[in-house]
């Protein structure tokens, strides 16, 4: 299974980025992950086939995850940007995770896509 994910960039605090993720294969959960500088991996959001999306308590609001009706694509619309939110954004996926939040649960990933959030 391969994930080409794309839509990072450098953006104002409090601007918007939309990133896309595409992947090989159709499963059941897509989900974004973010890893900054000395930081442990740390969930994004997840989205069912069904629809059924799931956020971080803190990005909730701010963040919407979606995917396409092929369902082999996932969004993630950043919205008020904050300079924390800067990290490399990581697209993955897997039938059925043990646990969504836990990126040990996940066996594919993509190469990952940087954002800063930056004046």
């Amino acid at each position: 299974v391969q994930l080409q994910a794309s839509g990072g960039g450098l953006v104002q605090p409090g601007g918007s980025l939309r990133l896309s993720c595409a992947a090989s294969a159709r499963t059941s959960v897509m989900a974004w992950f973010r890893q900054a500088p000395g930081k442990e991996r740390e969930f994004v959001a997840a989205v069912r086939g069904s629809g059924n999306a799931f956020y971080a308590a803190s990005l909730r609001g701010r963040f919407t995850i979606s995917r396409d009706g092929a369902k082999t694509t996932v969004y993630l619309q950043m919205n008020s940007l904050k300079v924390e939110d800067t990290a490399v954004y990581y697209c993955t996926l897997d039938q059925s995770p043990r646990d969504y939040r836990r990126s040990r649960y996940y066996v594919y990933w993509g190469q990952g896509t940087q954002v800063t959030v930056s004046s």
